[in-house]
Parts: C-alpha cells; structure tokens; sequence
C-alpha cells in the first residue's frame, strides 16, 4: 500500500461563475475566465456540494433470491453553495426569470416574478495552492433554492441547488492542473 499525504487536496478557495449558454467554455483548468461569465462573489464557509443521485433497481435470480445485476434507472448531478454578496448577479440567479433594473431615480428594483426556466452554464474553480480544479457545467438550471433569513446577526444569503443536464452524455468535465490526476 502506497500512502503520500502531498496527494490530499483540500478546497481552500474559489470562486463559482454563472454566464449565459452562449459563452465561450473553458478548454482547460488553467484558461482566463471568459468575459461572458460573471463571480457570483463570496460563497458560505459550507463551501460547494457536488452530488450525485440515482435510483436503482436490483434484478434477483430464481436461485436463492440472489441479486445479479443492478440497473440504474435515473440519476441526477447537482451542484449546492450559498452566495452571500447580494448583488445583482446572485440576485437574478437566485430570483430565476427576475432582472435588476433601475428605477430611474437613485436606485434599483427587482419585481420578483414567478420562477420561469432559466438555464445557464457555469464554472466553478477550485483552489489548493497552485492546484486547480475546475468544474464545467454546459447547461444547468437553479432548481431549489433556500429560504432568505432577515436577522441582524447573520448575513443575507442565497442558497441554490443547480441541477447539472447532459449535453451530448456529459453532465459536466472537470479540468484540473493537478499532476496527480495523472497518478495511480
């Protein structure tokens, strides 16, 4: 057994982007972020939750009720963070289908609407030193988002669950600048 602690990584830092699905995607771990892309800004110490969910069903033999295969019929990949800068940005991602404007005096509205589809792609890079990883989502969609709390000793946040959707079989591609991706 091989054990080499310099292999742990540890998400440090990082930043999550949210653009348009016209914007360019990134090729590479190590790529600028494309300008079409903006920082949702600060997210919660909770960090990000990448999850997978599927349901099976399990196929018995005749022979002693023994399981022999097992199927996956569905099977969903989710991204889960909460912002905590309250900007335009995280606003309207938060607010599906809702836009920022201004008023036309000194300051902005946000008419909050019904949600309505709202699919987008997103970037999310992830810091340990100089090792990056970086997770591509083509076309993912706000699908649950938590309750906004009004305290005076906690931070207005925006949680959101992004439900990442295949585009031609792939959900989303990592890239990473990491060497012992390379490395059994």
């Amino acid at each position: 057994m091989s054990l080499d602690a310099s292999k742990a990584r540890v998400a440090v830092t990082g930043s999550v982007y949210v653009g348009p699905l016209t914007a360019t995607a990134p090729t590479t771990a190590s790529d600028p972020i494309p300008p079409e892309y903006a920082d949702t800004g600060f997210v919660s110490d909770d960090g990000i939750t990448e999850s997978y969910d599927e349901d099976t069903n399990d196929v018995r033999a005749w022979q002693n009720g023994q399981i022999v295969r097992t199927l996956i019929s569905s099977s969903n990949a989710t991204l889960k963070f909460t912002m905590i800068e309250t900007k335009k940005t995280t606003l309207e991602l938060y607010h599906k289908g809702s836009t920022v404007v201004s008023d036309g005096a000194d300051g902005y509205r946000l008419d909050v609407k019904p949600p309505a589809p709202d699919p987008r792609r997103f970037v999310i890079d992830v810091l340990d030193g100089t090792n990056v990883e970086r997770i591509y989502v083509p076309f993912g969609e706000v699908t649950e988002r938590g309750e906004i709390t009004y305290v005076n000793d906690e931070v207005i946040s925006y949680e959101v669950t992004v439900t990442c959707y295949p585009v031609n079989g792939v959900v989303l591609t990592k890239f990473s600048n990491d060497p012992n991706w390379g490395y059994s």
